[in-house]
């Protein structure tokens, strides 16, 4: 697996799995099975309520601690106190003294309170880096700009309809790595038909997933594709065998529509429907 090198050293798998809206009653067996297929870096989160589910995965597979890499995220919290609270239940449903990345999962609430409680726990070595998730450039650089620690990742929607070019110029300029979630665009806006990546994709014999996944990669753009099909969580990591041709990224670069398939995060939806905590992400059950 390739690696990239966060900006406190920490080396982080290019490819992961993630597992949002995977019930918790199927997250075991599949992460079990992402295991089994050669991923070793995990992505999860307390308001996905699977954690349990992937600690069970991870316990059953047995692979030694320091070959994983595991996230999870902090959601918006009642109070900055009560970040180390929600963080050791995450712990403890993961089944794991320390994680590897801890994101602050919205651009909402007491951002600077919950990150000098998540500098503590990076101080600590508990969560081993610290990071971000859907901040737009303005937020991240007035975040970088009032705080100690800068995130060592921000995890944004990116795809080919969505591509963020420019907030990865940002990103870079200030040493955050750029994480997509959705690298697929949710199987959204009718990516897998699209002409222009099925002819990429039978130029190389490969699947629109892959060309999409490894048009990513070669951006220097760690992914996280989920699903819970076997076949193709072997399909998704096999995208180290092939490369895309300098006029192939052009192409897909040309598909940029500029905003998301879901909610964009500017919006007053976005932080009315974001900013409520969760009862069980705060750590309270």
């Amino acid at each position: 697996m390739h690696n990239v090198t966060l900006n406190n050293g920490v080396q982080m798998p290019i490819l992961g799995f993630g597992v949002f809206k995977i019930p918790n009653e199927e997250t075991e067996a599949a992460v079990f099975s992402a295991l089994e297929a050669g991923y070793r870096s995990i992505d999860t989160a307390a308001i996905y309520h699977n954690e349990e589910g992937v600690g069970r995965a991870l316990a059953k597979a047995g692979i030694p601690r320091e070959e994983l890499f595991i996230t999870t995220k902090l959601w918006v919290q009642p109070n900055a106190d009560n970040t180390r609270r929600a963080f050791e239940a995450s712990l403890k449903r993961l089944g794991l003294d320390y994680v590897d990345l801890y994101l602050i999962h919205q651009p909402f609430g007491d951002l600077f309170g919950e990150w000098r409680e998540m500098e503590k726990l990076y101080g600590e070595g508990l969560a081993k880096s610290i990071g971000v998730s859907n901040f737009y450039s303005g937020r991240l650089v007035d975040f970088i700009m009032h705080t100690d620690v800068t995130p060592a990742v921000n995890q944004v929607e990116a795809h080919p309809f969505f591509q963020r070019v420019k907030n990865q110029k940002v990103m870079a300029n200030r040493g955050v790595q750029i994480e997509s979630w959705g690298p697929l665009a949710q199987g959204k806006q009718g990516i897998f038909e699209h002409p222009t990546l099925v002819a990429i994709a039978d130029a190389h014999n490969k699947t629109v997933a892959q060309v999409v996944l490894r048009w990513l990669i070669q951006r220097d753009v760690v992914v996280i594709p989920k699903t819970v099909n076997p076949a193709r969580m072997a399909e998704n990591i096999d995208v180290f065998d092939f490369e895309l041709s300098e006029g192939q990224m052009n192409a897909i670069a040309t598909l940029d529509r500029g905003r998301s398939a879901g909610l964009d995060h500017y919006s007053v939806e976005a932080a009315e429907r974001l900013s409520k905590p969760d009862d069980l992400s705060s750590g309270l059950l």
